[in-house]
């Protein structure tokens, strides 16, 4: 791996563009490296789990909303939509739309977590998408899904958004414009150009993670999507994007994030080594914010212990800064304590979400949400007896730059109306590569069948795991048919609201 500093430069330096980060980025989406076994395993790995939420959340409003949008821009030979007929395609960048809606809906899929946040497997959709327009192989696809896991896993690492208070998408643009531009085999200048384009449109605040969580949670990635793949489509023309997009003296760094003085040294690649950060992440066991994966074990087990939670007098949990301040009472967001809060501010409540597994004993996507359970009276009364507290050590563990040692949990600490007290802790989710049951390939089958069970048939449920699993050997027409069908009385009256499209 190499280091790359990057910090502003005046406009008089005339900086090379050999020497800025968009191309250094656009020259290992370009190289010649070859994908490993275990990486292209866990592409496939990845592809089914996208598959799994978003079948999971195909009836949901922002994931209609989304689907109906692209339906009104057909196209012949284009993409597919996730849950729909093979037959049906739109253009690819509407696909992407609909599809990446799909996947990031119920806050179910593939997280890494760092000086910054990202669900890497938002890069598929998109790329995805244009890779059954354009008629690429199996192996492309592979390649390009690569290319933006390690783009952005990378970025995550060196350049940290939220303290600027700037949403994670502003690092999904130009993953997934390098992961196309790896797809197509297109050249270092295109890709270079593509990059710059789509980090400067999708630049957008956290405001769409704090308070009154929305919709737009789930729009967000694949809203960024959409504009990366225009925006290569543009480079491919021959267009070009303001540059230096990292380092220019009005850019990205100098005025959006910690301006001039600032250095950040971001990692890649070596220029043809293999592409393997995808092996760095993490899926989910539980539709939440991945924070909450190790604290839900943690109060899964804790249910074993305590009979009533009737009995609790308090629960202090102490974590890291980014669990304390982003979803915990650190926040200072009363909708998190607020029973009528929308289910995307519930899953970014670890006071909400603790309370119900540790009442519960368990984790469900859909009942662990519904108004009826986040109004229950012994929750609220527990949920309110609950607050996070920021440990050092743990801040410690959760930016450790050793995977083997990073970590994402806490320790509870719940004092009881009797005066006793009990303590556990759990660092690592249970289905985290170095957890207690770490995800393989049969428990991401496993979570597809259960999430699609009822809405896909034995017979469409083995067609798309023989194909998926074969990836690397699809051919264009393959490839092109890679999708599920559910079943159609699953599929629930849509209202078609008078829009534009």
């Amino acid at each position: 791996m190499r280091s790359i500093l990057v910090k502003v430069h005046p406009s008089k330096s005339n900086l090379k563009k050999e020497d800025q980060l968009a191309w250094k980025i656009a020259e290992i989406a370009s190289d010649k490296s070859r994908p490993g076994g275990d990486s292209i395993e866990m592409v496939i790995n990845r592809i089914i789990d996208n598959a799994s939420v978003a079948i999971a959340s195909f009836n949901r409003k922002p994931v209609v909303s989304a689907r109906q949008m692209a339906l009104a821009h057909p196209r012949k030979n284009g993409s597919t939509i996730f849950g729909l007929s093979p037959k049906i395609k739109v253009h690819c960048e509407w696909a992407a739309w609909a599809n990446g809606t799909a996947v990031r809906e119920l806050d179910f899929h593939d997280t890494f977590l760092a000086a910054d946040y990202s669900h890497p497997g938002d890069n598929i959709p998109p790329i995805f998408a244009v890779a059954q327009q354009k008629g690429c192989n199996g192996m492309d696809l592979i390649k390009g899904i690569l290319t933006g896991y390690e783009v952005q896993v990378n970025l995550v690492k060196g350049i940290c958004l939220h303290e600027h208070k700037i949403d994670h998408i502003a690092h999904l643009g130009p993953s997934v414009a390098a992961g196309i531009g790896t797809l197509l085999k297109l050249k270092t200048e295109t890709i270079y150009q593509s990059i710059q384009q789509a980090l400067h449109t999708t630049v957008s605040t956290r405001q769409s993670r704090k308070g009154e969580i929305s919709s737009w949670k789930a729009f967000a990635p694949s809203h960024a999507g959409k504009l990366a793949i225009e925006g290569v489509d543009r480079c491919m023309r021959g267009e070009g994007a303001p540059s230096p997009i990292y380092e220019g003296e009005d850019s990205i760094i100098a005025y959006v994030l910690s301006g001039p003085g600032k250095e950040y040294t971001v990692p890649l690649p070596n220029l043809n080594d293999e592409k393997k950060a995808i092996l760095e992440t993490y899926t989910k066991e539980h539709s939440a914010e991945y924070q909450a994966q190790a604290l839900i074990d943690l109060a899964r087990g804790l249910n074993k212990k305590i009979k009533n939670v009737a009995d609790i007098k308090k629960i202090n949990i102490y974590t890291s800064h980014h669990t304390h301040y982003v979803i915990g009472t650190g926040a200072n967001d009363p909708q998190k304590m607020d029973p009528k809060a929308s289910r995307e501010t519930l899953d970014h409540s670890i006071m909400y979400i603790f309370a119900v597994a540790l009442e519960d004993g368990n984790w469900h996507h859909i009942k662990s949400y519904t108004p009826e359970r986040a109004s229950r009276k012994s929750t609220v009364e527990l949920w309110n007896k609950i607050e996070t507290f920021e440990d050092n050590e743990w801040t410690k563990k959760y930016h450790d730059p050793d995977p083997q040692k990073k970590c994402f949990g806490g320790k509870a600490v719940i004092l009881m109306k009797d005066g006793s007290k009990i303590e556990e802790e759990l660092a690592i989710a249970d289905a985290h590569p170095n957890g207690k049951r770490p995800f393989s390939r049969s428990h991401y089958i496993e979570k597809f069948k259960s999430l699609t069970d009822g809405m896909i048939n034995e017979k469409e449920s083995k067609k798309f795991l023989k194909l998926v699993q074969n990836l690397k050997a699809l051919k264009p027409k393959d490839l092109k048919n890679l999708n599920i069908q559910i079943l159609p009385k699953k599929k629930k009256q849509e209202s078609r609201k008078i829009a534009i499209f």
